[in-house]
């Protein structure tokens, strides 16, 4: 099928691109000599990490269990979920994956560690756990390397629970006193540290620097490798996705309106919301809920109704999550329809 015989909005992913960025990361991460464990909350697709695990990552990231079931349904082996898994009956969703694939959970309390090891007791299973540091962003993790510390030693104590190492985000120049710092804490107490966890998209070789044995990166999957904001980066040599789109009405000389609204691209902001290929004099101005609003007022084409438009959404990763399905594609032939089998996975 030519992607002109597909009906829109269709999500779109351009192989040539995609395999040209997974197989970019996993080079520069053998060449830095870390370790990668990609990141799927972007594609949220089990075919594409598949491939990443093909090219050379050791293992995936989930962010919520529901990306993690979806995964390992899929066949994916080696995972780590990097949240806090709290209530009895995620713990048990947890147990249950620990039974069909290897996994790893990250925490930063004694209350979590507690309700994993006694569902993992229950269940006759080991988890593997890291303690998430908190080193500048603010988000979840212990506060100190005394505290990474104090943690690590009830974590050991609780039947169930494998204590494997350390994680952070993101991983910076400002992480490497408190990395150091943890790392002879628990060496000293006799602790082992199989794991040293970094991540963000850019930053692999600040995980290197800092200490990491490993770094999580997601979104060069589709925005190329480095993580860089702004729609002046949107282009179709370093982005992979697409939205097809289709011009359904031309109301005025210097405004179109496309089938494809806030609920097609997400209305993240800043705009324009995507970058039209072959048209960089458009924008995407404004999202109604199923209408993309376009300023042609600087563009000598003169569009019509029906014609076909290829946009690369501004937030690429939070427009996939909106969709079923992920059209590959290459050189305008579809190759594949691939299932988003994490999408609207957030429990």
């Amino acid at each position: 099928m030519h992607i002109s015989e597909l009906d829109t909005p269709a999500l779109t992913v351009d192989l040539d691109v995609l395999e040209r960025n997974i197989n970019n990361m996993a080079a520069l991460c053998r060449e830095i000599g870390i370790n990668l464990r990609v990141h799927t909350k972007t594609h949220k697709a089990p075919e594409i990490a598949k491939m990443q695990v093909a090219a050379g990552s050791q293992g995936i990231t989930c962010q919520k269990l529901g990306e993690a079931e979806a995964m390992v349904d899929a066949g994916l082996e080696d995972i780590l979920i990097p949240y806090n898994i709290v209530g009895k009956r995620k713990v048990r969703r947890l147990t249950q994956l620990v039974k069909r694939a290897k996994m790893t959970v990250a925490l930063d309390s004694e209350t979590t560690a507690e309700g994993i090891s006694e569902q993992a007791q229950a269940d006759g299973c080991s988890m593997r756990v890291l303690i998430e540091m908190d080193t500048g962003s603010r988000r979840c993790g212990v506060q100190s390397p005394q505290a990474v510390l104090e943690l690590a030693q009830k974590v050991t104590n609780m039947p169930g629970l494998d204590f494997q190492g350390i994680m952070t985000y993101p991983s910076n120049v400002r992480a490497k006193p408190f990395i150091e710092e943890a790392v002879d804490l628990l060496s000293e107490a006799g602790m082992p540290i199989n794991i040293i966890s970094g991540g963000g998209t850019g930053s692999e070789q600040a995980s290197k620097d800092i200490g990491c044995t490993e770094t999580r990166s997601g979104s060069y999957v589709y925005e190329g490798m480095t993580r860089i904001s702004g729609s002046a980066t949107l282009n179709p040599e370093r982005c992979a996705l697409r939205m097809i789109v289709t011009v359904v009405s031309t109301p005025t000389d210097d405004r179109i309106i496309i089938d494809g609204g806030a609920k097609t691209f997400t209305s993240y902001p800043p705009t324009p919301y995507g970058h039209v290929v072959g048209h960089p004099d458009i924008k995407i101005h404004g999202m109604s809920v199923e209408h993309g609003h376009i300023d042609v007022s600087e563009s000598q084409h003169k569009f019509r109704v029906g014609e076909r438009l290829a946009v690369i959404p501004l937030h690429q990763g939070m427009t996939s999550n909106l969709h079923n399905e992920l059209v590959a594609v290459r050189n305008e032939q579809v190759e594949a329809v691939w299932q988003i089998a994490g999408r609207g996975k957030v429990k």
